[in-house]
């Protein structure tokens, strides 16, 4: 018996130390070596400092900005908070919501659906090519541009399906707004 249990004890730090050392530390190192970016989060980095990732979405509030689809993460965008709100169709917080959102983005035209509604995780850094077209006569009127130029730079940052069949379009907000500042800085 205490030869079966020295043996079990044995295989267990074994396999704890191969398991929980050995291996995280092996993938970690080939995918650092072999995509690094993805590995470390895709940060997106402006005159060397880091603005933030491709893969989570922030708060774009200001009229010269594109903005992203409403998080319901916490406070807005709250990674610690990633969830969705869990209200139903007919739940009036959401419906109060959703009419809060169309009136803050409505220009007199039909809203794409991903500006008012928030998404699964509440962090989506992206949205449809559609919504991204919908608010470019805002952001041209705020930033003084022309809007045939403006609509030129969301269709040169549009991100297709993956392999031709994955997936939708789509756009990734800060990669749009950092394009736009690139073109033009917004006045202060």
């Amino acid at each position: 018996m205490k030869k079966h249990i020295i043996t079990s004890l044995l295989y267990t730090a074994i396999t704890a130390v191969l398991l929980g050392i050995v291996y995280p530390l092996v993938i970690t190192g080939v995918a650092q070596l072999t995509m690094r970016s993805r590995a470390n989060g895709q940060l997106i980095t402006r005159n060397g400092e880091i603005v933030g990732s491709a893969l989570i979405g922030q708060p774009f509030t200001g009229p010269g900005y594109f903005h992203g689809r409403p998080s319901a993460a916490g406070t807005g965008y709250d990674a610690s908070s990633s969830s969705g709100s869990n209200l139903g169709p007919t739940s009036k917080a959401l419906m109060d919501r959703v009419e809060g959102s169309v009136k803050a983005e409505s220009n007199g035209a039909d809203i794409p659906v991903d500006l008012v509604t928030a998404s699964s995780s509440g962090l989506d850094p992206d949205i449809s090519p559609a919504a991204a077209m919908y608010q470019v006569s805002r952001v041209a009127r705020e930033r003084h541009l022309d809007s045939i130029r403006l609509q030129q730079l969301v269709m040169q940052t549009v991100t297709p399906r993956q392999f031709g069949l994955l997936g939708e379009p789509r756009v990734n907000v800060l990669g749009l707004n950092l394009a736009l500042d690139r073109l033009q800085p917004m006045q202060r």
